[in-house]
């Protein structure tokens, strides 16, 4: 059987790991810890021919690769100590996050033309019935004392 490893040598070793990651045109560098918290962004004069959502993307896509870099070397370190449990869990599901592509948002459509009386927002307060209102104030004992409400709250 091999020898326990040094704890205060790991818990070193893990406060010190940083993983770094540039996204492929190099607009974006980034580093995160080892627990997968961004610790540097660094954004090249690339990104000012981006768009925002192109910007977001490459940022994502960055980090989750440093994320997985992470994930593997924090694997590295502790697998002496056994690969089951809640923690090799989360880190073998960090290595295998696949980030979702970002959709393009579609142009909001002109709005349309004003109503009849020229208002945009018409006032339906009157549209509704009025609410009955108790004869007294509900007290918070006679409110939950009645059970279980399904009616509006508001």
């Amino acid at each position: 059987m091999a020898d326990a490893p040094d704890r205060d040598a790991l818990l070193a070793e893990l406060s010190a790991l940083s993983a770094t990651a540039t996204s492929a045109d190099g607009a974006v560098t980034l580093s995160v810890n080892t627990d997968g918290v961004l610790t540097r962004l660094r954004l090249s004069d690339a990104v000012s021919r981006m768009s925002p959502s192109e910007i977001a993307d490459a940022v994502l896509r960055t980090y989750v690769e440093a994320q997985r870099d992470s994930a593997k070397r924090t694997g590295q370190l502790l697998a002496p100590l056994g690969t089951g449990g809640y923690l090799m869990d989360r880190l073998r599901w960090r290595v295998q996050f696949e980030p979702a592509p970002v959709p393009v948002a579609a142009p909001a459509p002109p709005p349309g033309p004003p109503a009849a009386d020229g208002k945009v927002l018409k006032d339906r307060s009157s549209d509704a019935p009025a609410a009955e209102q108790p004869a007294r104030p509900v007290a918070d004992d006679d409110w939950y004392a009645g059970g279980m409400r399904f009616d509006k709250a508001w």
